[in-house]
C-alpha cells in the first residue's frame, strides 16, 4: 500500500475547491504558492490521479479532484473529531463535564458526539474516561462522572438509562480457518463449545456473550484480553475464533483481513445505553450530549 496522504495536503486540496484557486488556498495555509504547488503535485503522484487543472487563468479542480476533495473533507472532519476526543481524555479533572464510556462506544461513537457537542457549545470542556462497562457504572454511581455510556445487557440498580443505539457481536476468524469453508451457519451450541478469544470479564461485550451462552455447555476461553485491538490481533494471528463488536471489525472484514462467520439460533444484538445517577438532574452540557447521542 502506498504512503497515505498527509492532512495538510488534503486540506490544501479542499481549500482549492472552496476558495477557487491554488493561490488563495496557499494564502489560507500560510505557505508560498510554489510550496503549495509541490504539495499538490506530490498528492497527485501518491494517488495516481490528476487533481488540479492548471490554466493561464489559474488552477481549478479536475473531476477527479472534486471527488477526492469531497472524501478529503470527510477525513478532515473525522480527524477533528479524533482530536476533540483526545483532548477530552487529557482534560481530566479540569473538565466542566465528566463522562465515562466503555471502550467500544468510546472508540467508534463518542468522538462524533463530542464533535457535535463542541460545535453547539464550544466553551464546554469535556473529560472522558475510557474503561469497561462495569467500571463506567461504578463511576457514575460514585458521582465521579456525570454521564456514562455502556454496552452491556443490564443496568445496575441506582442508575437511570436511555438506549442510544444498538450493536451486534460478530464471530470472526483469520482467512484460512476451517470455519471460512462452512456451508451452514454456525449455531449457538457449537460456538459455545469452542474455545474463543474474548474480552475480559466486566466488559459489555463479555457480559453480552455470557448472557447468550447462559443455558449452553461452554468451553473455557482460549484467551481473555482487555481491548478490542488485542482480541482482533489474536484473531488475525490465528489463535482462535474471536467474538467482537461489529463496529470493531467492520473495516477488517471489508478488506478481507478477517472473515465473519454467519450465525444462526443465537442472539448477539445488544443495546448501547447512556446511564446517569437515578434522581439526579443532568446539567445542561450533559443533557445536550445525551440528546446528541440519542438522536437516530
Amino acid at each position: 500500500m502506498s504512503a497515505l496522504p498527509d492532512l495538510d495536503s488534503l486540506k490544501l486540496l479542499v481549500d482549492v475547491g472552496e476558495l477557487g484557486s491554488l493561490g488563495q488556498a496557499a494564502k489560507a495555509a500560510g505557505i508560498a504558492q510554489p510550496s503549495a504547488s509541490k504539495r499538490i503535485a506530490l498528492l497527485e503522484r501518491r494517488l495516481g490521479l490528476p487533481l488540479i487543472e492548471r490554466t493561464p487563468r489559474g488552477s481549478t479542480l479536475t473531476a477527479e479532484g472534486k471527488m477526492v476533495a469531497g472524501w478529503a473533507a470527510q477525513v478532515l472532519a473525522a480527524a477533528q473529531e479524533l482530536m476533540r476526543a483526545v483532548q477530552a481524555v487529557r482534560h481530566g479533572e479540569a473538565a466542566h463535564l465528566r463522562v465515562a464510556a466503555s471502550m467500544t462506544v468510546a472508540e467508534y461513537l463518542v468522538p462524533r458526539w463530542l464533535g457535535e457537542l463542541q460545535n453547539r457549545e464550544p466553551d464546554v470542556q469535556v473529560g472522558l474516561d475510557v474503561i469497561n462497562s462495569s467500571d463506567v457504572a461504578a463511576r457514575v454511581l460514585a458521582e465521579e462522572v456525570e454521564l456514562g455510556f455502556v454496552e452491556g445487557p443490564s443496568v445496575p440498580e441506582g442508575l437511570d438509562s436511555r438506549v442510544v443505539g444498538t450493536d451486534r457481536l460478530v464471530v470472526v476468524v483469520a482467512p484460512g480457518h476451517p470455519w471460512t469453508r462452512r456451508r451452514t451457519a454456525l449455531r449457538g451450541p457449537e460456538l459455545a463449545a469452542t474455545p474463543l478469544v474474548v474480552r475480559e470479564p466486566g466488559s459489555g461485550t463479555r457480559e453480552t456473550l455470557d448472557v447468550a451462552f447462559k443455558s449452553l455447555h461452554r468451553a473455557s476461553p482460549r484467551l481473555e484480553l482487555g481491548s478490542n485491538s488485542a482480541v482482533k490481533g489474536a484473531a488475525l494471528a490465528g489463535a482462535a475464533p474471536a467474538v467482537l463488536s461489529g463496529y470493531a471489525v467492520e473495516a477488517d472484514v471489508a478488506t478481507g483481513r478477517l472473515v465473519e462467520v454467519p450465525l444462526a439460533g443465537i442472539n448477539l444484538v445488544r443495546n448501547l445505553r447512556a446511564v446517569w445517577r437515578r434522581g439526579r438532574a443532568l446539567t445542561p452540557p450533559a443533557a445536550t450530549l445525551l440528546a446528541i447521542a440519542s438522536r437516530p
